[in-house]
């Protein structure tokens, strides 16, 4: 048993967590664990409970909520965590496997050893991060704790994520640093370091145009909100950009050095992400409990021979969290390790499979570990891609991902398919749950609801729209969902992160297809209900039933249509708004 504090306050068993509700108990809980193994006074907890009006018989209602919290104890079975009472107030035991905490300031104090090289150190921190599950002590009603801790928990865990950063910099991984920092820089304006970390992603991806945009807008920012300039190392990273400077690496102090000289743009290192890595875990991942209870018993089961299960589905609908999900829960039975393998770059460009193939077998030769390792081959674009990469030795496992459904790949090399669709409504409400809170979706459980239906219950709109009310805390569900209402496809983006945009990703998967394939599909969102025969498609497609079938067939298999012959196939709602706004777009404007 132990305890979640890095998000809303829960207990937790192995991998199941209760979140407790907002109570007394709970604010005594959150403040005992904030100052695990060390005592906490009387006073103290008297303030962080009940505030500035405390309770006449101040210490006999102490002692009153010490025993409801024991009671809640014993009703979740918390029996090697006793709270003690000692003189002046009381205590609690934890470390770093019972309380998250813990664990999260232990492995980031490890990553700092001198022993440890700049990818070990990465991984650490990653790790670290990945025990974030959340709104930070949503259940806890204390103004005394939100007001003290959580502001002091929340700046740890932006320098960890400013060293996280520094990190990929260092290593030559800008498109990996961007996809966090166009989040952080958003949520958090005022914190310099992020901004200086994304411009100079940006300028050393060659983007030298969006880095002077950057600059200027938190330059703007600076002056209007707080009427001062930006800092010295912005400044000297503008002026190095406006020269074309070369960018050294990063130094100690997460800074850059500056080798002036006359470059142009075009000059600018760009450094190529590694396409390698560790599997990382994702924060704050719910649903799927079917898929992952059978992908982790098919991956764990005692064998001899190499597995390979594939995660298929649409754009956005969650394949890549689910895999990595399961490739965090069955660490311990790849010794040899469990690595991300990026089927294509930053851009969507696909990778040869005997490019992929060849940098697997060097990070592996290079770590020198024996017994079986997992590979998570992630978005591959046909059968031909992955097969370089298997099979994975004697009783390793590969989970490939796919828009595509890999029939062939199937066929030849055997393993389970999980074709994911979009999350049922319980699955929806609770990510909501867990990312924003309970304390703020029960308020609004009908408003919450309907965000999910808005959302189309596609993943990767739900974690927009989270994303979105969590750097919002005032604003209600409700008002959320009407606002959301107006224009669903336009508004499921994050301002300034191409990557968090539910039209740009599709956009991005329709440009992978055929292009009469993804006419097709446009065509399709003009009929007049979800689940329509390929005869219905026919007329539209302009075509006879046959060949219809068959456009429809392909378009199943690269996952904008789901299931078909025998029974009807369908399109989910997100993806028929995409195809008729793309009608609309080409549809030719009246001359006047």
């Amino acid at each position: 048993m132990g305890f979640q504090l890095l998000g809303p306050l829960s207990i937790t068993d192995g991998p199941d967590a209760v979140v407790l509700p907002p109570s007394k108990p709970t604010s005594l809980l959150a403040a005992l664990l904030l100052h695990a193994n060390g005592v906490v006074s009387a006073d103290h907890l008297l303030e962080v409970i009940w505030g500035e009006e405390q309770p006449v018989t101040a210490k006999a209602a102490l002692q009153t909520c010490v025993m409801r919290l024991r009671r809640l104890f014993a009703k979740h079975g918390v029996t090697d965590t006793p709270i003690e009472a000692v003189p002046g107030g009381y205590r609690i035991v934890a470390g770093p496997r019972t309380l998250d905490l813990i664990g999260f300031r232990e492995q980031v104090r490890r990553a700092a050893g001198p022993e440890y090289d700049a990818e070990a150190q990465l991984y650490m921190l990653r790790d670290a991060l990945s025990l974030w599950r959340g709104s930070l002590l949503a259940n806890v009603r204390s103004d005394v704790l939100h007001r003290d801790a959580v502001p002091r928990l929340a700046e740890e865990r932006l320098r960890t994520v400013e060293r996280v950063c520094d990190l990929q910099l260092a290593l030559g991984r800008c498109a990996d640093a961007l996809a966090e920092l166009w989040s952080v820089t958003r949520a958090h304006p005022g914190y310099e370091r992020f901004h200086e970390q994304l411009i100079e992603a940006l300028y050393r991806l060659g983007r030298q145009a969006e880095a002077l945009a950057e600059y200027r807008r938190i330059k703007e920012y600076l002056l209007d909100e707080l009427g001062v300039d930006p800092s010295p190392a912005l400044r000297r990273l503008e002026l190095a950009i406006l020269r074309g400077d070369d960018l050294g690496p990063p130094n100690g102090e997460g800074q850059h050095g500056v080798r002036a000289g006359n470059r142009t743009t075009s000059a600018v290192v760009r450094e190529k992400s590694s396409l390698v890595v560790e599997v990382p875990m994702v924060p704050s991942f719910t649903g799927r409990a079917g898929e992952v209870s059978a992908m982790v018993a098919r991956l764990t089961g005692p064998r001899d021979e190499a597995v390979t299960v594939l995660v298929s589905g649409a754009p956005g609908i969650g394949k890549s969290a689910l895999a990595h999900h399961v490739a965090h829960l069955v660490q311990g039975s790849f010794p040899a390790g469990r690595l991300l393998v990026r089927m294509a770059d930053a851009y969507g460009v696909p990778r040869s499979g005997a490019e992929a193939a060849a940098e697997v077998a060097a990070v592996l030769r290079e770590r020198g570990a024996d017994g079986r390792s997992l590979l998570l081959l992630d978005d591959v674009v046909d059968a031909e891609q992955v097969r370089p990469l298997l099979p994975v030795g004697q009783g390793g496992a590969a989970i490939v991902t796919s828009r595509m459904g890999l029939a062939e790949l199937i066929a030849t090399h055997g393993g389970w398919v999980h074709r994911l669709s979009v999350f049922d409504p319980d699955e929806s409400y609770q990510l909501l749950l867990s990312v924003l809170g309970p304390e703020r979706v029960e308020s609004e459980p009908e408003a919450a609801r309907r965000l999910a239906e808005l959302c189309g219950h596609f993943p990767l709109a739900l974690r927009i729209m989270t994303a979105r009310l969590l750097t919002r805390p005032a604003l209600l569900l409700s008002d959320g969902a009407d606002w959301l209402a107006g224009d669903p496809l336009a508004r499921l983006s994050l301002t300034g992160s191409p990557g968090m945009s539910v039209d740009r990703m599709l956009d991005g998967a329709l440009g992978r297809l055929d292009p009469r394939l993804a006419d097709a599909f446009v065509r399709t969102g003009t009929l007049p209900h979800h689940a329509f025969h390929a005869e219905d498609g026919a007329s539209r497609l302009g075509v006879g039933p046959a060949e219809a079938d068959d456009v429809l067939e392909r378009l199943v298999d690269a996952g904008f249509l789901e299931e078909g012959p025998p029974g009807p196939y369908r399109i989910h709602d997100l993806l028929r708004r995409y195809a008729r706004r793309n009608t609309e777009r080409n549809r030719p404007t009246e001359k006047v």
